[in-house]
């Protein structure tokens, strides 16, 4: 065990140390730890209904290879987020990454453009939070549900995970698939209060990306079968409504509007720890402050909620992959403070600036469409 985890027995830490003389909750246990990764990877049930079906109908006939293919390609991204973690780990997240990397000015570059993010996210979701008190923590359940009813009543062609859609095709519904997965930063912001944060980070986030890399995959391979499926609202209330009646289409579309409503939640308790690393001031006053700031924006945002909402996202989603952007192209600097080898580090860098770079180019392209 490294120096900087056997520093997280003391939970509460930023770049790895306690601060003297803070008095230290209880760490955050593993499984709670895992939880919130698994709520914070896009809400699986939200994905493997909607999110991911969407994408896959550009794809078609290779909806299957097109789901692999965008959980392969986010690897790269994942795989830097966990080297980073190996040695840093605290109440920043990303911001950490940045500053070990780059400095305190550059890292709160990278705060400010991830905190606007975030806080465009609350204000423009706001209407969201009335959902927050109904979050299950069977996500995984019903969407294993919704994979058991389409894997039942959807025989899976072999030719699902085959390349007949196009490459063109597969490589733009593949790197759209891997964007999905992005939001699984945030449980990096809880670094700083758990017990062992190398390990459970590594161990957490890993799972909670596998299950719902899973769950995505069994879910929209067996409708290159049915590719109408593919286009309706929200395919997964559309094949439970077909093959399952109307009682679980109806608790799917719950839970993914619940789903989407625990991702704002997660992005609100980051919000919280990245400001507690910055200021060092106490978390619990950060989140009554930016809960009564989100609370007294509702009734702006309910005037005219869509208009609001798609103002405001094109700039957040450019926010998003400046942000990611950052920490990769920074990744280099850290590899040679920590004597790491070369060659992998800048592999990875350009290989997650890619990823950063192709979703900031499709959100510039949204912005002027």
């Amino acid at each position: 065990m490294g120096a900087r985890e056997r520093a997280g027995t003391h939970p509460v830490k930023d770049g790895g140390v306690a601060r003297a003389g803070e008095a230290t909750p209880s760490p955050l246990r593993p499984w709670a730890f895992t939880a919130f990764a698994v709520a914070s990877f896009g809400g699986p049930l939200a994905l493997a209904a909607s999110g991911a079906p969407g994408l896959a109908a550009d794809a078609g006939e290779s909806s299957g290879f097109a789901m692999l293919a965008g959980a392969v390609a986010f690897l790269v991204p994942l795989a830097i987020w966990l080297r980073y973690s190996r040695e840093v780990t605290g109440s920043g997240g990303l911001y950490g990454f940045v500053e070990a990397a780059a400095g305190r000015r550059v890292a709160l570059v990278q705060a400010a453009i991830w905190t606007f993010l975030v806080a465009v996210m609350l204000a423009g979701r706001t209407a969201a939070f009335v959902v927050l008190g109904v979050i299950a923590a069977g996500q995984l359940v019903l969407a294993g549900i919704l994979d058991g009813v389409t894997l039942t009543h959807v025989s899976t062609p072999i030719s699902s995970f085959g390349a007949g859609a196009g490459v063109g095709a597969l490589a733009k519904t593949g790197a759209q698939t891997s964007q999905l997965y992005v939001c699984g930063s945030l449980p990096l912001f809880l670094g700083g209060e758990l017990a062992a944060p190398a390990r459970t980070i590594r161990r957490g986030l890993s799972a909670a990306f596998v299950a719902t890399a899973l769950v995505i995959v069994l879910a929209v391979a067996p409708l290159a079968a049915s590719p109408g499926l593919l286009s309706t609202d929200i395919p997964g209330v559309s094949v439970a409504q077909q093959f399952a009646g109307v009682g679980l289409a109806r608790a799917i579309g719950i839970g993914v509007a619940a789903s989407t409503a625990g991702v704002i939640l997660c992005e609100y308790v980051a919000l919280t720890r990245l400001i507690h690393a910055i200021g060092r001031w106490r978390i619990r006053p950060i989140a009554a402050a930016i809960g009564a700031v989100v609370l007294l924006a509702a009734p702006l945002t309910l005037i005219d909620p869509d208009g609001f909402y798609d103002t405001l996202l094109r700039p957040s989603l450019v926010a998003l992959w400046l942000s990611q952007l950052i920490v990769f192209a920074v990744y280099p600097l850290f590899a040679i403070k920590g004597r790491q080898r070369l060659g992998p580090a800048f592999a990875l860098a350009l290989g997650a600036g890619a990823f950063a770079v192709y979703g900031l180019i499709t959100a510039l392209q949204q912005a002027s469409s």
